[in-house]
């Protein structure tokens, strides 16, 4: 009889790490995985930079490679650097790998000083007053060969902050503020 019940608390207990398991949002489950090195390769549209960077190494973030991130990020106009919020770059990886893409991004536009904001807010009605693009949490941009309204399903799919889709401009806007759409 304790075999018996050995081999039941174990199919149960198999069973219920399945159903944990299907249950879990993609994110959560992919954060189960082995940790491996996130890697970003960019084009900045506006200054013709490029760039590629492994952020994080597998186990923490790469300070020298943020760093490089922060600068390409760049408010360019006003030629200001602020600290990115690191998980925007992990949304961008995760976003990537949801799409199952290693094409560039293509950077439109990633932290903008007050003063960029407020020019730009001028001459667009497109422009938030108090955009999570100052706090460096914001970026704009597109992926070559993958269409528009696919990141943007992607980017609603995976529910890591804000998604605002311009097809007319031809980006995708994602910010690590709360979950919300537009």
């Amino acid at each position: 009889m304790d075999h018996i019940n050995h081999r039941r608390r174990r199919l149960l207990a198999l069973s219920c790490t399945a159903l944990g398991l299907a249950v879990l949002p993609q994110t959560s489950f992919a954060m189960l995985s082995t940790p491996r090195p996130r890697i970003l390769t960019l084009n900045n549209v506006n200054t013709g930079e490029s760039l590629k960077a492994e952020f994080f190494n597998g186990k923490g973030y790469n300070p020298a490679e943020l760093s490089r991130l922060n600068h390409f990020f760049r408010d360019y106009r006003a030629e200001k650097v602020t600290k990115i919020d690191p998980r925007l770059f992990d949304h961008l990886y995760r976003l990537q790998v949801l799409l199952g893409t290693h094409k560039p991004v293509q950077l439109i536009s990633g932290y903008r000083s007050r003063e960029t904001n407020r020019e730009l807010r001028a001459s667009s009605s497109g422009v938030a007053k108090h955009s999570y693009h100052t706090l460096g949490k914001a970026m704009d941009f597109h992926i070559e060969g993958t269409q528009l309204a696919n990141i943007r399903k992607a980017a609603l799919k995976l529910r890591m902050g804000g998604v605002g889709y311009y097809p007319s401009s031809n980006f995708v806007h994602i910010d690590t503020g709360p979950v919300r759409t537009w």
